[in-house]
């Protein structure tokens, strides 16, 4: 898991012990019995401690989150700046998200909690996101020809590109019958390549 705290108990930093913590009991019991107090037990830290580093429930989910989804993120390697690599990426990035238990469990489990990054706010891994892709699709705006991606403002893109692949992630589970995982990713190729190319 990505390192989010810098002081360090028993050779791991006492963060990312809440955060795995607090993954387990989001498996454990579903979101919405997750406590605070079972977070600082599972970790091995006492309630005071977790509160040094996050004030309530709500904000060590959040971190969470944002830690997995990033981390995701992270573990992708950009083998290219071109179009077809890019959206490669992507799908590749959704695949593994669809396959993470504590983001699934979250959205299948808390709809609520998961409403509000659908429907109400941009979250902060929402906004990661945004900025990396933004980042990825200006350089791939500059390539060949036939890689490239259209014209437009790298960010309403990357926005876009981001509600299309969220869709993808949340209604998986209801299409599957029709879409498997292989056809699913297949047709975010296609949808993603056709938005994006010129």
């Amino acid at each position: 898991m990505v390192s989010i705290g810098n002081d360090d108990e028993a050779g791991e930093p006492v963060a990312d012990r809440i955060l795995d913590a607090a993954a387990s009991c989001v498996l454990a019991f579903g979101v919405d019995r997750v406590t605070l107090a079972e977070i600082a037990r599972r970790a091995g830290v006492s309630r005071p401690t977790v509160y040094r580093r996050f004030p309530d429930t709500p904000t060590i989910l959040a971190a969470l989150l944002t830690a997995r989804i990033v981390g995701v993120l992270d573990t992708i390697e950009s083998r290219g700046t071109g179009r077809v690599t890019l959206v490669d990426r992507i799908v590749t990035a959704a695949g593994r998200l669809r396959q993470d238990e504590v983001i699934m469990a979250v959205l299948h489990t808390a709809p609520e909690l998961a409403m509000v990054y659908i429907a109400e706010r941009l979250g902060t891994s929402q906004q990661i996101l945004i900025d990396a892709l933004a980042g990825q699709l200006k350089l791939a705006q500059d390539v060949s020809v036939d890689d490239r991606v259209r014209a437009g403002d790298p960010r309403q893109l990357a926005t876009m590109c981001l509600l299309i692949t969220q869709s993808a992630i949340q209604s998986a589970q209801m299409v599957e019958s029709i879409l498997d995982s292989e056809a699913l990713a297949t047709e975010l190729a296609h949808a993603l390549n056709g938005y994006l190319a010129p």
